[in-house]
């Protein structure tokens, strides 16, 4: 497959918070560039829930950078953000690496200590991994329907099963 370098995850979760600050440490992360939208809470979930708040506290206490990469506009981003404490870049433009370098400097980490958490892979496994960062994939929580992301979920079965045949 023509992207496979770039469009397989290192791992993937059935949910954010399966990810544990123990594991992170197992595999050298200490900071974590989390996109938001399907990845922590659904497009039509404004604000952080409960959920949200207790694995960022599990994460912080744990001594884990956050930050928050979106491609998403400025009002949903910082609406989210706020409450969490958690820094965050918006119009993000990923994949490309721009903010993503931004966003590592700030959190005073480097590609070898750094990982993606996000649920596309054409936008955050290929943004994480065309720069050396880990991934860390979770399925959508509730995608849209739209036959632009219909066809991006499309173009993304063969990564997974492929990836689920690697595990």
């Amino acid at each position: 497959m023509l992207f496979e370098k770039y469009l397989i995850p290192d791992y993937m979760f059935e949910r954010y918070d399966e990810i544990t600050p123990a594991f992170l440490a197992s595999i050298g992360v200490r900071a974590l560039l989390i996109d938001i939208d399907n990845t922590l809470a659904p497009y039509e979930q404004p604000d952080p829930d409960e959920r949200n708040f207790a694995w960022v506290a599990a994460m912080r206490e744990a001594g884990v950078g956050l930050t928050f990469v979106s491609n998403n506009h400025r009002a949903r981003v910082e609406r989210f953000a706020a409450p969490l404490g958690i820094p965050a870049y918006w119009d993000a433009g990923k994949p490309m690496r721009k903010t993503l370098d931004i966003a590592m400097a700030a959190l005073g980490s480097g590609v070898e200590d750094t990982a993606m958490l996000g649920d596309q892979l054409l936008t955050d496994a290929y943004a994480g991994k065309h720069i050396g960062l880990r991934t860390l994939i979770v399925p959508p929580i509730r995608d849209k329907r739209s036959l632009f992301v219909r066809a991006k979920r499309w173009i993304e079965r063969p990564y997974i099963r492929k990836y689920r045949r690697m595990h």
